[in-house]
């Protein structure tokens, strides 16, 4: 049997490189609007973030997240992720 290969992405708080389905994505669509990505496929510039608070904080803190979608990020955004992380 064929051994299926597992994507792997960087989260943007601690930098580490982790499988895609344990990290929560968020989107810049081409519009310019700014989301969270729960199903990992709307189209868009993407970045990801470990499901734990420390690695958001310092995301945003570093303003990493901003950075890598190259626009600002408003602060309803890093609510909705910090309410996706609790819940988990």
């Amino acid at each position: 049997m064929k051994v299926k290969k597992i994507p792997l992405r960087m989260c943007t708080g601690c930098m580490e490189m982790k499988p895609k389905k344990e990290l929560i994505r968020v989107v810049k669509s081409p519009e310019g609007e700014v989301s969270v990505d729960l199903t990992g496929k709307k189209s868009g510039r993407g970045a990801y973030v470990c499901k734990n608070t420390q690695c958001l904080e310092k995301a945003f803190k570093a303003k990493r997240l901003s950075r890598n979608l190259d626009t600002a990020i408003s602060e309803e955004v890093y609510n909705r992720l910090r309410e996706e992380i609790i819940n988990e």
